[in-house]
């Protein structure tokens, strides 16, 4: 009876002892806005040796690494050049030094002559997040004028019959399509909603519902999952083909265009009030965190039907981008559900903040973040750095800061 009473007394004190460790483990968790204040800190730091590396040649923006771990440029003309302008403007934002501003307008200045270009559809990438966060914060007119400009050029892409902005010209990759829509596609119409009210125009909010009321109707299947591409038939706007460029496979949900159909419906409820926008953003999230091929990290792997799973390639810009999507969604939902969006995307930002996915100083190229895919069917820039998942990480912690602040 002793024995079995001492017994019983060690392992009550083990189970104390083993939920007092687990319970300090807990304790001893970061809280979030300090890790939100220390990746901040350390994306700072990061982006200005990058600035400070192509000081000396003002046509270059990072782009990524190649495979021998050297630093991959561009020019104004490639689709990311306005990122790294607009993870400077944010991070000045949070840190307003003078270092930090002067390289903000500095790299913004570099892809101020794509405000232009009508030969693609991603001058709202391009000029929208670098001048679009110039001038929020500054309030710099000339900033503003740059903007018109490219909404002008970005409306000439519309074509009424199809109710949709052309994404790509013909090419001989292209050519397969009459009429190619990606759903990338969703992030330029911010620029022209922001033009609407900015110069009192209905000419451009008109171009960027349709487009999103078009894409709604042939874009998403009835899972809420997205095609990556449809393509129209220019005589009479019908749906030609759905297909993929960057997914496994046509009938796959690529991840980051997951992520781009969730970020542009919720900015598009955000700018309209329709809210049918909001409720296929809801279904997008909710398709996206209860996908039982979300990591438990919930960065997301490249595609989340890709063959290979789990060992398949995570990508770090899909995190970021959905992460940053689902902080604002969670403000427009009710109260449950907004805790569980915000759950997610504390998750997501407490992943990239780790040692998994954030380089370490004056690493990784001198980007902030590791383990992004851009192309995995042409083999191209797979598990490096890409510089959107920069300024979705940025603009994410930037989000979640201030929702933490209104607390």
């Amino acid at each position: 009876m002793f024995t079995q009473l001492k017994f019983s007394a060690i392992l009550t004190l083990l189970g104390l002892a083993i939920l007092g460790g687990c319970s300090n483990h807990a304790s001893k968790e970061k809280p979030l806005a300090q890790v939100i204040d220390e990746s901040l800190q350390f994306a700072t730091e990061q982006s200005l040796r990058m600035a400070e590396s192509l000081k000396d040649d003002p046509t270059r923006l990072p782009q990524t690494l190649n495979k021998e771990g050297k630093l991959v440029t561009c020019n104004s003309s490639w689709w990311v050049s306005g990122f790294f302008p607009g993870v400077l403007w944010y991070l000045y934002e949070n840190t307003p030094t003078d270092s930090l501003k002067n390289w903000a307008i500095n790299y913004t200045l570099r892809v101020e002559d794509q405000k232009y270009t009508t030969d693609n559809h991603d001058v709202g990438f391009m000029i929208f997040c670098s001048f679009g966060n110039a001038y929020r914060i500054t309030q710099n007119p000339e900033y503003k004028d740059v903007i018109h400009t490219a909404s002008n050029s970005l409306i000439t892409r519309f074509n009424p019959t199809v109710g949709c902005i052309r994404s790509w010209d013909y090419a001989p990759w292209s050519a397969k399509w009459q009429y190619p829509v990606i759903i990338d596609n969703m992030m330029n119409l911010e620029m022209l909603e922001w033009s609407a009210k900015t110069f009192n125009d209905t000419t451009y909010s008109y171009v960027a519902r349709t487009h999103a009321n078009t894409t709604m109707q042939h874009h998403f299947r009835e899972d809420f999952s997205s095609f990556h591409v449809i393509s129209y038939d220019t005589i009479t706007g019908a749906v030609e083909k759905k297909n993929t460029a960057q997914g496994f496979a046509d009938s796959t949900a690529w991840a980051r265009g997951q992520g781009w159909g969730l970020y542009g419906y919720t900015m598009m409820y955000r700018e309209t009030g329709n809210k049918a926008y909001l409720q296929l953003a809801e279904n997008i999230a909710d398709f996206l965190i209860h996908h039982p091929r979300l990591p438990e990290d919930k960065i997301p792997y490249w595609d989340f039907d890709a063959p290979n799973i789990p060992e398949a390639k995570r990508d770090a810009s899909a995190g970021a981008l959905i992460c940053s999507a689902l902080i604002e969604l969670s403000a427009y939902v009710n109260t449950e559900k907004g805790e569980e969006y915000l759950k997610v995307a504390e998750q997501q930002l407490r992943s990239l903040s780790s040692p998994a996915y954030l380089a370490r100083p004056g690493e990784n190229g001198n980007f902030i973040l590791m383990h992004s895919v851009g192309h995995m069917p042409n083999g191209s820039e797979v598990d490096v750095p890409l510089t959107y998942a920069d300024y979705y990480f940025v603009e994410a912690l930037t989000r979640m800061k201030k929702k933490l602040a209104e607390k």
